[in-house]
């Protein structure tokens, strides 16, 4: 008998991942082994504010994490089924 809870789990990050702003905020991380949120915001060309909405979905869903150094916040991708599934996306 499988492990039900794997699947609700990777249902979880799709259902995060779900969204185009957030697919390429992690696509970005990814690619950048991290960034603050105003890199994000100038790379995506949509306000500040709607990329800190997006990364609150995506801390939640405990797909990234944020390490403070003074004022700034450089977030990274920690979950590595989100790393598979994007770079499997878009590997190129």
């Amino acid at each position: 008998m499988e492990d039900i809870n794997k699947y609700y789990e990777a249902a979880e990050i799709l259902k995060v991942l779900g969204h185009p702003t957030r697919l390429c905020i992690v696509n970005g991380l990814i690619r950048n082994k991290g960034c603050n949120v105003s890199f994000m915001q100038s790379c995506l060309k949509i306000p500040q504010s709607t990329v800190s909405q997006h990364i609150s979905k995506l801390k939640s869903a405990g797909i990234i994490v944020g390490e403070r150094k003074g004022l700034e916040i450089t977030y990274k991708v920690v979950n590595q089924m989100a790393i598979d599934l994007v770079t499997s996306l878009f590997n190129d």
